[in-house]
């Protein structure tokens, strides 16, 4: 993986920034934390990436889809919490699954990916398309302490 040059930049703009935003809503938190690591994430890749990615399979699986970067035959879902990871992994999880039958026929990716983040901590997932499982990492990233792995983790699920 080449050298994440931007890094510094971005952990310098996150740290002074940090103590003077008030990060009480999802809005907040999505536009301050995480669309800076995305915008960073377009830079090391050649992902494309939609914001509020509209999806509908059916009448109970619908809604838009807050981030949604697409390599070559790699999609990642970025789900922005305010808090509650918990609750917003099943959420993804959720998100995963529909978009697995959004894409049913479209591409042939074994594994569909997935993070939720309130953007100082970031939490993994991916759904293995045939056997149809959810799993959730274990392990919390948080920002900007762990951005280094953050970052490589993004970049390396969408340069495959």
């Amino acid at each position: 993986m080449e050298p994440l040059d931007r890094l510094l930049d971005l952990k310098a703009r996150i740290e002074e920034s940090l103590p003077r935003l008030s990060l009480t809503s999802e809005i907040a938190r999505r536009e301050f934390l995480i669309a800076p690591v995305l915008t960073d994430v377009l830079h090391y890749t050649t992902a494309r990436l939609d914001v509020e990615y509209p999806i509908t399979v059916n009448a109970q699986l619908k809604g838009s889809l807050d981030y949604l970067l697409q390599g070559r035959d790699v999609f990642l879902v970025i789900e922005a919490k305010n808090e509650d990871l918990e609750r917003g992994f099943v959420q993804l999880a959720i998100e995963l699954i529909a978009l697995d039958r959004w894409f049913e026929a479209d591409t042939t990716a074994p594994m569909l990916y997935g993070a939720i983040s309130t953007g100082n901590i970031w939490q993994f997932g991916q759904l293995e398309r045939r056997s149809r499982t959810v799993t959730q990492d274990l392990n919390l990233y948080r920002v900007p302490a762990d951005l280094e792995d953050v970052l490589r983790i993004l970049v390396g699920i969408l340069q495959g």
